[in-house]
């Protein structure tokens, strides 16, 4: 097992590297770089300066023509510019040198919030984290006892029902679903239960332990409902399948004629085996809550996590931010993924993932 776990570990090199090679030569092709927006902006800031000057009114007209920022930036400025971002580089050499920064995990400084990417991915990584964790969580508290039950009452009204419930809730977009729980619950036209934005309430360093646990709670319920629908569906029809297909097995047949108990044959025998690709599952409900479903949800919950991040550093071409979130998001998922290979032979030891091939 140490071989296979060093290789991948080896693997994750290269991985990375290609995750980034890619991206990077995409944002080559793409308009509106960092210069463009900040000389975008300075053009703009310029008309409204302009616009202040020529219509302030009476007889002050006059210092409008002595003002020229309107007129275009200087091209000793824009060249200031690309050597500050490295922009008078070329795009190999920009690539070089980021990689060999990332190699001590130094991603640079954000180009428009003038703090180091680490700052900014460690301040909002534990909202991300506790949004994934929490739904992912949730998922499997409901989804496995409802999927077994659902396997053991194949055909019945029960699973008919609950079938049907599923369906309703995985064909919900979360963004939806998530409007709805404001809507409902957060002081839309119904019910002010839960708080509106954030993940703590204003007086939350005024609060004893106990009320800070309370406040937090508070404000992560709606955003870990609304991230949970999706993967709630989709892992209970899986673990309900894989524990079909394990009850018609021979060794159920077997176990059952020695007379053991239907909770002995379920829990002893067919739980280990039925959980082995529910397991295996895992690193696509953490991701898909992680990754995917992060940016819905912290935008429409107001919660300022990684996903919102990378949305407004894409949106303002902050490449430092976009290719530090986008590096920390893929170790974490490759990572992530070794573990559950690792979950996968503790829970059946017959598995050998040294013995495939290479």
């Amino acid at each position: 097992m140490g071989a296979y776990v060093l290789r991948r570990l080896l693997l994750i090199v290269p991985t990375l590297l290609g995750i980034l090679l890619v991206n990077f030569v995409l944002v080559q092709f793409m308009p509106g770089g960092p210069i463009e927006q900040i000389i975008a902006r300075v053009e703009q800031q310029s008309t409204d300066a302009t616009s202040r000057i020529t219509g302030g009114g009476g007889g002050e007209t006059g210092g409008a023509g002595d003002y020229r920022g309107a007129q275009g930036l200087p091209p000793e400025f824009i060249a200031e510019l690309e050597k500050q971002f490295g922009f008078d580089k070329p795009a190999w050499q920009r690539f070089l040198i980021m990689l060999g920064n990332y190699l001590t995990f130094d991603f640079g400084e954000s180009y428009f919030r003038s703090v180091s990417v680490v700052d900014l991915v460690l301040e909002k990584m534990p909202v991300s984290i506790s949004l994934g964790l929490w739904s992912t969580l949730l998922a499997y508290l409901i989804s496995i006892p409802l999927g077994i039950r659902k396997a053991v009452r194949d055909g019945s009204r029960f699973d008919t029902v609950t079938s049907g419930a599923i369906i309703v809730a995985y064909a919900i977009p979360s963004f939806l679903f998530a409007v709805m729980l404001l809507v409902l619950f957060a002081g839309g036209s119904y019910w002010r239960l839960f708080p509106l934005r954030g993940l703590t309430s204003d007086n939350w360093e005024e609060l004893s332990l106990i009320g800070k646990v309370l406040d937090y709670l508070w404000h992560i319920t709606l955003p870990v409902i609304a991230s949970t629908i999706g993967a709630f569906a989709t892992m209970t029809l899986l673990t309900k399948n894989s524990f079909l297909d394990e009850i018609k097995k021979q060794y159920v047949v077997t176990a059952r004629a020695k007379g053991l108990s239907e909770h002995r044959v379920l829990y002893g025998h067919i739980f280990r085996n039925a959980m082995l690709i529910v397991i295996a599952g895992f690193p696509a409900v953490f991701i898909s809550v992680f990754f995917g479903g992060s940016l819905i949800i912290e935008t429409i919950f107001s919660l300022d996590g990684l996903g919102r991040l990378a949305y407004e550093s894409a949106l303002q071409r902050d490449y430092p931010v976009v290719f530090g979130t986008l590096y920390v998001f893929g170790l974490l998922g490759l990572i992530v993924g070794l573990l559950s290979d690792l979950t996968y032979v503790w829970v059946d030891p017959r598995i050998d993932f040294e013995s495939r091939e290479t």
